[in-house]
């Protein structure tokens, strides 16, 4: 068999992890317990059994499960060191998994109500990502999503804020949930306020929904980074235009077949997107309930879709370069890279 180097050494930038979806299991059972919150049975059932729960969200009955799950994880998240776990913890697997820029998405209206407000809880977030980044080594900075299930005009408060606190450690705005509802361009101001404030536009888009999800991003949101993406690889003019535009797709690999986005991994269209030339950043979405972390997705690009070293090296540089992380810090990780490809294969 031919020897191959590690995965979990190659270094990489990680572009698209959920706040809450980024927790251990371990972890979201000591809490559960702590506040004595019954979690669903199926995650519970997961959780101790080592297995991820079984999901398919391509219908509205999947995707309420598939949040009802997520927001049982959430409601065990309450008080500012829980926080401070979390992240801490969500930067020691990163780390370990190679990564040297994470940059963690959270809407914080989610936890505001045990927080004492949105201003307070986006404090003891940002609080904690400076905290751990500085008490780990690793690059961290935070993008503030909105929810499309929810008024735009939520969306342009939390724009607003975003922008507020961009020195202290905000780089992009994003839109997450079900992009079946919510069409891009009822929150098209809010993106304007973010983009306007210097922030990066990175919505989902491309994932539930087709290649016209999408465009909407681009057209109405004038995205510069897609979470997910994956369904431009319908479209070969989609994908031209996000090629010329080095528009970077946060791809997911594990999460697009937890979900029902694609039946398996070979499936999942890596190899398409990667020759069109669309930038890509592997992602890992919510390890806590798809089963796998940042350095699982390039092994399935490499056991599932044949990309070499060569190819997977490729795949972090795009990675770093589609970051918000400093150009110091992107040419140091770049040359990492290199240094990681030329190594000998130990």
């Amino acid at each position: 068999m031919e020897r191959v180097r590690d995965v979990s050494e190659l270094p990489k930038a990680h572009l698209h992890l959920h706040f809450t979806g980024s927790m251990r299991p371990s972890t979201l059972l000591e809490l559960a317990d702590k506040y004595g919150v019954r979690l669903p049975d199926a995650l519970t059932d997961a959780l101790t059994g080592g297995e991820p729960p079984r999901l398919r969200a391509t219908d509205e009955r999947g995707w309420f499960r598939f949040q009802r799950l997520y927001d049982a994880a959430r409601s065990c998240i309450r008080a500012p060191e829980d926080i401070q776990r979390l992240v801490r913890e969500a930067a020691e697997e990163d780390i370990r998994d190679g990564s040297g820029w994470l940059e963690i998405q959270v809407d914080p209206t989610s936890y505001a109500p045990r927080l004492g407000g949105l201003i307070p809880a986006l404090e003891i977030i940002l609080d904690a990502v400076d905290s751990a980044s500085r008490d780990t080594g690793l690059g961290m900075r935070v993008l503030v999503a909105a929810n499309r299930m929810k008024h735009p005009l939520d969306a342009r408060t939390l724009a607003r804020l975003a922008v507020r606190y961009a020195d202290r450690g905000i780089v992009g705005f994003g839109l997450s949930n079900d992009e079946r509802r919510g069409m891009a361009r009822d929150f098209d101001r809010a993106f304007a306020i973010a983009r306007d404030g210097g922030l990066l536009s990175a919505p989902h888009g491309g994932e539930l929904a087709g290649p016209a999800s999408v465009r909407d991003c681009l057209d109405d949101l004038e995205a510069h980074r897609i979470g997910h993406g994956v369904r431009a690889a319908d479209d070969p003019r989609l994908m031209k235009r996000l090629a010329d535009r080095g528009v970077t797709c946060e791809v997911c690999p594990a999460s697009n077949v937890a979900l029902g986005v694609y039946d398996k991994l070979a499936d999942v269209p890596l190899r398409t997107l990667f020759e069109a030339g669309v930038p890509m950043a592997l992602g890992a979405d919510d390890p806590l309930l798809f089963g796998s972390r940042l350095a699982a997705q390039y092994e399935i690009a490499r056991r599932h879709h044949d990309f070499t070293d060569a190819e997977l090296a490729e795949l972090a540089r795009q990675s770093i370069r589609g970051s918000a992380a400093p150009e110091d810090v992107k040419e140091k990780l770049l040359s990492d890279v290199d240094a990681w490809l030329t190594a000998p294969v130990g």
